[in-house]
């Protein structure tokens, strides 16, 4: 499907072999239609490590941009599910801060204007008052980070209860009250929240209007979040995106994985197709 400049389709870095140098990477996110590339910055040393002052991924990351003419405008930074900001551990609540403020300057280095923060107060860990108290102490410092860089932070709905709706992320967004800090939902995460609380995803993502910078469009079934192909699973496109156009966002990613295929690129292009056909009838379904 032809690309629509009303929209930004932005595809996840890990829907591609890791193997592939970063050229390699944007022009496949090119070929197959997509018009951007969200960096991932997991809890893995390799991935984590990206964030460095002197990683060459810098560099590299410039050159394939300037050469590919695909930006990479937005960075899922998921490494705060091993060092959360909530942590009983005061080490690594100081960890978590340092990769924050890490990944402040390298997305500002690289022109990244979102950071989809992971909405968890701890993950490995059993969360209580004083996880919850910490998250939110370490959140406004994080935030301030952010502030000082330029650079939006976006709660991922997750998988676990702690913030699994954009109704639970707008406490700590209301709370900390600056333009620095937004949500960023995953519509798949959504769907299956939705089931918990029984509150439809339409009225749940109405409940953080004007709060919403992107989102993350990912295919799931009931009890399980990942790696379900586009168009096997459940996930509650209309209504989410009825709303999210509605409300005047504009910025999507496909959320899918690698999982070693030879037709990957094959599942790109699908993947292209499929969600602009997703956002493209929300787009005309909601005409003013």
């Amino acid at each position: 499907m032809a690309k629509n400049n009303a929209y930004t389709l932005c595809l996840y870095e890990k829907a591609m072999p890791a193997s592939l140098s970063w050229i390699d990477k944007l022009n496949a996110a090119k070929a197959t239609g997509f018009d951007a590339v969200e960096i991932s910055i997991d809890e893995t040393d390799s991935r984590l490590s990206r964030i460095e002052p002197n990683h060459p991924l810098r560099q590299e990351l410039k050159r394939a941009i300037e050469e590919t003419g695909v930006p990479v405008l937005t960075l899922c930074l998921s490494a705060h599910r091993k060092y959360p900001l909530g942590s009983h551990d005061k080490a690594t609540r100081t960890r978590s801060l340092d990769i924050m403020a890490k990944a402040v300057d390298f997305a500002q280095a690289l022109g990244i204007r979102i950071i989809q923060l992971a909405g968890y107060d701890v993950y490995y860990e059993t969360g209580d008052a004083q996880t919850r108290q910490w998250f939110e102490e370490n959140l406004r410092k994080a935030t301030e980070l952010a502030a000082k860089g330029g650079v939006v932070l976006g709660f991922e709905t997750m998988e676990t209860l702690f913030m699994d709706t954009a109704t639970k992320a707008m406490h700590y967004v209301s709370a900390i009250n600056s333009p620095y800090l937004q949500i960023y939902p995953d519509v798949g995460n959504l769907t299956n929240a939705s089931r918990i609380s029984q509150i439809p995803v339409g009225e749940d993502l109405r409940n953080a209007k004007g709060h919403i910078v992107a989102a993350h469009l990912k295919e799931i079934i009931e009890g399980h979040y990942r790696e379900i192909p586009f168009g096997t699973g459940d996930t509650h496109y209309t209504e989410a995106l009825d709303e999210l156009v509605n409300q005047g966002v504009r910025f999507y990613t496909g959320e899918f994985w690698d999982v070693g295929l030879p037709t990957w690129e094959r599942d790109l292009a699908f993947a292209n197709t499929y969600l602009r056909e997703k956002i493209e009838s929300a787009l005309k379904r909601n005409e003013r």
